[in-house]
């Protein structure tokens, strides 16, 4: 669990630095401790110098040849909750390919729309997670890369330079949220498919190999 989670950090590490070097100015928070924004699917709030702010699903993968994206549709299969692909409100997944160094864009909507009519085209694959005494399963959707890329207008990838650079003293401390006031940001957020979201969400999948 704990090289699970490690791995989830790294890439909201690099998700953040990427976004604050795509839009200089802008400012990323830290939201997925948030309960205001855990049942959205929502990790980052990506605020622009406009005073646009988008929400941002994280993905970390850690399998060093796969060049598919583990799209979650059950996130814990005991219980029958469904995955984050299917309710997230976020505009962007940044799905990283820790390993293999690239930052994959997403965006979210348009990539969900083309897949749904798609979804049996695509093998399933469970994947395992152990949280002390509690073994849950998780089901998602192996999709290739390339199709994702040739279906999904706005799709990108990026090299990623180098690790992100920890600020000292800055570790686990998460930056203020805007005023998330009616007409804030959780306003403007969309609210989630009608598939029953989870009143939790599960710790963040890192890979299925």
């Amino acid at each position: 669990m704990r090289g699970v989670q490690g791995a989830a950090d790294r890439a909201v590490q690099h998700a953040r630095a990427w976004l604050l070097e795509t839009e200089p100015g802008s400012r990323v928070h830290d939201v997925q401790l948030d309960p205001r924004f855990q049942h959205r699917g929502v990790d980052l709030l990506w605020e622009l110098p406009t005073g646009e702010v988008r929400g941002i699903e994280v993905k970390g993968d850690r399998n060093a040849t796969r060049r598919r994206y583990f799209f979650e549709l059950v996130s814990n299969l005991e219980k029958d909750t469904p995955g984050c692909f299917l309710y997230s409100g976020a505009d962007l997944m940044v799905y990283v390919f820790l390993t293999q160094g690239e930052l994959h864009v997403l965006p979210l909507p348009r990539v969900r729309e083309w897949f749904l009519p798609r979804a049996k085209e695509y093998a399933l694959k469970h994947a395992f997670t152990q949280t002390g005494a509690i073994r849950y399963t998780t089901v998602g959707a192996v999709v290739p890369v390339r199709d994702v890329a040739e279906g999904v207008p706005g799709v990108s990838a990026v090299k990623l330079k180098r690790a992100p650079v920890e600020v000292p003293g800055t570790q686990g401390v998460q930056a203020p949220t805007p005023d998330l006031g009616a007409s804030g940001a959780a306003a403007a957020l969309p609210e989630p498919a009608d598939v029953g979201a989870p009143r939790r969400r599960s710790p963040k999948r890192t890979g299925t190999g």
